[in-house]
């Protein structure tokens, strides 16, 4: 991660509990290690305390390489006051599977993790726990939690062995994700302030309502980007919540708003879809720099804009 906010006495939220996936993501953030850090119970209550200035920027799952983005991030981060996203990490998922000492694997009957988790490990499950029954939670860490209150209503936890260290949980076995080298990535997200700089190596986030229902609507929103040359990375359709049938498109595209192509394709956009939320411009957790032709470089459209200029006479 190469870019985070300014210094600041706020402290940084995540989905909490201590523990997670999240908070190894706002690990990698420069400076969070030694700042202060407050969980938060959901996606809601960390951009509450964003947007409340109670925290300096959340730390929030937004896509899984298995299971795709996280609904509850992308509709939450495109709604309400306006916010930001200043940064991205990515962090490997593997999990471990824990009890209270004493449990052993013949004793588990329900499970607790997020939905994610055990998406993410139905294979192993099917294979050594067949009849297993999951019980949902808000995250892999608070399932782990879960275990060491009174009549927990699992026996088991699917998390990561970080949570497993912090909570003194026994290690039923380890290594049960069913594709290694799963990972997740994750965004921090902060107020509307000053943009992180282009690197060469960016990414931004639009939210982009479809104006009407309607043949080639979809088209003349993709025709956009492909005619300046902009890559989307992920497109994903969202529900708005009016009426059945009208959604909106959460969309990453390679580049940075300061980049000539980026800026240009935004002003097409608003001009099919008025109502588009621009959600940030910020370095891309891999540093890989696009592939962008000569005629879709910032000089070209430098060229292009001076030689019209030029044929007006200005």
């Amino acid at each position: 991660m190469t870019s985070a906010p300014g210094p600041s006495t706020l402290p940084y939220t995540y989905l909490g509990p201590e523990g997670t996936f999240t908070e190894s993501a706002l690990l990698q953030v420069p400076g969070a290690a030694a700042a202060p850090r407050i969980p938060s119970t959901n996606t809601a209550a960390a951009l509450a305390k964003v947007r409340a200035g109670e925290a300096l920027a959340a730390m929030l799952p937004i896509e899984n390489s298995i299971e795709g983005g996280v609904p509850a991030t992308l509709d939450a981060i495109s709604g309400g006051d306006e916010l930001r996203i200043l940064a991205e990490a990515v962090v490997p998922v593997s999990f471990v599977l824990v009890a209270r000492p004493g449990v052993s694997l013949a004793d588990v009957t329900h499970v607790g993790t997020h939905p994610h988790a055990w998406a993410q490990t139905r294979d192993w499950f099917q294979a050594n726990l067949p009849d297993a029954v999951h019980v949902p939670s808000n995250s892999t860490a608070a399932a782990a939690y879960g275990l060491l209150e009174d009549r927990p209503a699992y026996q088991a936890a699917v998390c990561a062995s970080l949570v497993a260290e912090r909570t003194g949980l026994a290690v039923l076995a380890s290594g049960i994700e069913d594709n290694i080298g799963a990972v997740t990535r994750f965004v921090l997200v902060g107020r509307p302030g000053l943009l992180p700089a282009p690197t060469g190596a960016d990414k931004t986030t639009l939210s982009i309502p479809l104006p009407e229902d309607r043949p080639g609507a979809l088209m003349e929103i993709l025709e956009q980007f492909a005619s300046r040359g902009v890559n989307l990375s992920r497109i994903e359709s969202r529900p708005t919540g009016q009426f059945l049938g009208h959604y909106s498109f959460s969309v990453d595209v390679d580049g940075h708003i300061g980049d000539a192509r980026v800026a240009d394709a935004l002003r097409g956009l608003h001009r099919v879809s008025p109502g588009l939320s621009f959600l940030g411009s910020y370095p891309r957790a891999d540093q890989q720099p696009p592939v962008v032709h000569p005629y879709n470089a910032d000089q070209a459209f430098a060229e292009a804009d001076a030689w019209v200029k030029a044929l007006l006479g200005r």
